[in-house]
């Protein structure tokens, strides 16, 4: 069996009185995708901040590619090769896609004894990574306000796995994006997951964890309820299990199956 990129024992994660993490367990495999499912309040988003270095756990162990990892704080687990795409994306609209791909890593060249943006080099890498993922920009000062919501999670992903992503956690990288966008998006993460790098996804739409998901784990009140292989469980199966299936099937029950 290929050894775990990370594996996550025993977390815990505390604040003040409230348990946000109860002694969750998962490991993460090079070239799968594993799916974080949760409703809201599971822990789903405060467990991917304990994985990326945001929260120190309270109890419990990290290892990365076997090794006891103690993250002071993100920039740790990005050196580590652990990248996080959230939500909000961190990029600026008005600024060109080259600017958004290149920010906080800015090549430079030099122009008159002065460094300056290396322009060119940007430029190149950037069409070119894009292509890769299967966007082809007018050009690579188009505005990333210009995109779809789709394709600018694109250039997130694809600015992490340029920088040396071994493992990628997106953030509900599909709750805001219509059909289309939302298979590209889907698309996206395949090719990324074939290219050996491993993918957290974070996901309450079951739908479109079983279209990638190689593996499957549900968050419920900060505890894990199991984690499953692809054909090991039905999509029903995952939703009950997301939704507290006993709680709704007592609830069924007391109202005579009108829920």
């Amino acid at each position: 069996m290929t050894q775990p990129l990370i594996e996550m024992k025993n977390i815990e994660k505390h604040f003040g009185s409230v348990i946000a993490l109860a002694g969750v367990s998962v490991d993460i495999t090079p070239g799968e995708c594993h799916c974080l499912l949760g409703d809201n309040g599971a822990g789903k988003s405060t467990f991917i901040k304990t994985m990326s270095g945001v929260h120190k756990p309270t109890s419990g162990e990290i290892y990365f590619e076997g090794k006891p990892m103690h993250f002071e704080d993100p920039r740790d687990a990005i050196s580590a090769g652990i990248a996080t795409v959230y939500q909000d994306l961190a990029m600026i609209p008005l600024m060109s896609v080259a600017r958004n791909f290149f920010m906080g890593n800015e090549p430079q060249t030099t122009k008159l004894g002065l460094p300056v943006f290396d322009h060119a080099y940007a430029n190149d890498v950037t069409m070119s990574e894009m292509k890769k993922m299967g966007i082809n920009l007018r050009g690579p000062d188009q505005a990333v306000g210009t995109l779809s919501g789709g394709e600018r999670q694109t250039v997130a992903i694809a600015r992490a796995v340029h920088f040396g992503a071994k493992v990628l956690i997106l953030d509900e990288p599909t709750s805001a994006l219509g059909v289309r966008q939302t298979s590209n998006v889907l698309a996206t993460v395949d090719k990324v997951r074939k290219n050996g790098i491993a993918v957290v996804f974070i996901t309450h739409n079951v739908r479109h964890a079983m279209a990638v998901g190689d593996r499957f784990t549900v968050l419920n009140r900060g505890k894990t309820l199991g984690t499953a292989k692809r054909g090991e469980i039905e999509p029903e199966e995952l939703q009950d299990l997301m939704a507290g299936g006993q709680e709704m099937a007592t609830l069924e029950g007391s109202l005579g199956g009108t829920v």
